[in-house]
C-alpha cells in the first residue's frame, strides 16, 4: 500500500504521516529530507 500526503509547508504532513504509519503499520519515507539536506548543503557554499 502507498499513501501519498501532500500539502503547503508547515501543514502538518509530516505529523499526520506518521500517525497514519503507526496506525496501518506501515514505512515511512520522508521525501522532503533529501531537498532540506540539499538546501542546506547549498547554503554553506
Amino acid at each position: 500500500m502507498i499513501i501519498a500526503i501532500d500539502g503547503p509547508t508547515a501543514s502538518g504532513k509530516g505529523a499526520i504521516a506518521k500517525r497514519v504509519a503507526d496506525h496501518y503499520g506501515l514505512k515511512r519515507l520522508d521525501t522532503g529530507a533529501p531537498h532540506r539536506a540539499v538546501a542546506l548543503a547549498g547554503r554553506s557554499v
